[in-house]
């Protein structure tokens, strides 16, 4: 008889719950294991307070979630989340000057993370082979350095212990994860790690949309330039489910977003590089107060590069690489990661070898976001970087030159966009798009003219109050 094949996956966000959903493929029972009690209704959860943020599924994460989770994508729409297709649903002031809205090539799913996250483990859910283990804290790995056989929890409630015993253990707990204390625990020394920290802080106020944004409203979003050296302020307005805008600004060190809600009213209009946000929400009902957040440090947790790991241990999404949320790449940075762990699964099954392998291949799906982050972000002044990445240590400016570039022609270029867009949603690699078309369309440079005033259709410049917006 065969024996049957168990997976514990921690943590029951996104990141986890796509993992449940993929390991299900391959193991018959996959227990997914959180401390808090899930909602019954799409609503925050206490141990996510990020997610009342924005929060960006760009394409490249959720054509993944929709291969693991089928129709997942139509569920959400018909919750109320927006199809937004990129660049030509994007209203943005890059460094760069105004984005031209070229024709669709990725897309984002606009909604907001309690949406998401409540659809997706509704999806999940649907497989038998998965269960949700709530109110559950988990205490250490069983095991040795060789091989981990399994996780101790303890029910918050009842204070009852017990061992859930597995094939695979997978740590997708977030910011917060243990697994670097258990593996000293364990004897294994500690991984190397990196942090590139703005000292960015967000803030986030939920709007009731104006009657005059019918249908799907843009996604605007004011960007901060760092090649002038000045502090880093941004601001993003996202349309979501039921005729709501979220808007959320950050604020590098020194230039953080107030929690006042008159001061954050005036951080939108006079504190980023352009008011069209502020001019957007002046008039608009509140529904929420000013939330702020200060975990947005780029971290990385090198795993992949210990000389010893025990079999049947896997770490992936927030756990091993967390990133500055200005990006939006977490979410599908989490959906990259659980890819590149399936794809390992293929080649090996449950076999030796596999964690150490997984490991290896996650750290490689998420360097391109890793890249896009921390590259920037090393030019905001104030900035503390801890990394021997040879990679940031751009002494002569050619990396950066080569960045600015692109980026620049992006903005006025269809091809160069479609490249830069792609690597935004994470939806290529930046190997993929070293490509003979993209070195001639560079050359080709700019191919129209640079947009004085925001690129707004005509019904989406109704939107605006009268006489509220004056330009600049």
């Amino acid at each position: 008889m065969t024996s049957i094949r168990r997976a514990v996956v921690l943590g029951g966000g996104l990141a986890g719950t796509l993992t449940a959903s993929m390991l299900a493929r391959y193991v018959d029972d996959v227990t997914v294991v959180d401390r808090d009690e899930y909602p019954q209704t799409p609503e925050p959860r206490k141990g996510v307070p990020q997610a009342r943020h924005c929060h960006i599924l760009w394409s490249g994460g959720a054509r993944i979630m929709e291969a693991l989770l089928p129709g997942t994508t139509d569920r959400l729409t018909a919750a109320g989340a927006h199809r937004i297709g990129i660049p030509n649903g994007l209203v943005s002031y890059t460094p760069f000057g105004w984005q031209h809205r070229f024709p669709e090539t990725q897309f984002t799913l606009a909604c907001s993370r309690a949406l998401l996250d409540w659809t997706v483990r509704a999806q999940a859910l649907r497989n038998s082979r998965i269960s949700f283990l709530e109110r559950t804290e988990v205490l250490a790995p069983v095991g040795t350095a060789q091989r981990v056989t399994g996780i101790r929890v303890r029910d918050r409630y009842s204070g009852e212990e017990r061992l859930l015993e597995a094939d695979v253990v997978v740590d997708t707990t977030g910011r917060g994860s243990s697994t670097k204390r258990w593996l000293d625990g364990l004897g294994i020394a500690a991984p190397q790690e990196e942090t590139v920290d703005t000292g960015m802080v967000y803030a986030t106020r939920v709007f009731r949309a104006p009657q005059t944004a019918t249908g799907t409203f843009p996604l605007v979003s004011i960007l901060a330039d760092s090649r002038t050296g000045t502090l880093g302020r941004n601001a993003v307005l996202m349309p979501i489910e039921d005729d709501r805008w979220i808007v959320t600004l950050s604020g590098t060190r020194g230039g953080e977003p107030p929690a006042d809600e008159a001061a954050f009213m005036a951080y939108a209009r006079e504190g980023v590089r352009h008011p069209l946000i502020g001019d957007l929400i002046a008039d608009l009902e509140p529904l929420t107060g000013v939330q702020r957040s200060h975990s947005t440090v780029n971290r990385r947790l090198h795993y992949d590069r210990l000389a010893a790991w025990p079999e049947g241990l896997v770490v992936l999404g927030d756990a091993a690489t967390a990133f500055n949320p200005v990006y939006g790449h977490g979410m599908s940075a989490a959906a990259r990661s659980v890819a590149a762990f399936e794809k390992q699964i293929q080649l090996r099954d449950l076999n030796p070898g596999l964690g150490r392998a997984a490991q290896r291949a996650i750290a490689q799906a998420v360097d391109d976001a890793w890249m896009l982050a921390t590259s920037n972000d090393v030019s905001y002044p104030g900035c503390k970087v801890e990394s021997h990445d040879p990679r940031l240590n751009d002494d002569d400016g050619t990396r950066r030159r080569d960045s600015d570039v692109m980026s620049s022609v992006a903005t006025r270029n269809r091809e160069v966009s479609r490249a830069a867009v792609g690597l935004m949603t994470l939806s290529t690699t930046i190997a993929e798009i070293q490509t003979p078309w993209l070195l001639a369309a560079l050359r080709r440079g700019f191919e129209v003219p640079a947009l004085t005033d925001p690129p707004l259709e005509p019904e989406e410049l109704a939107v605006l109050r009268s006489g509220a917006y004056t330009g600049r």
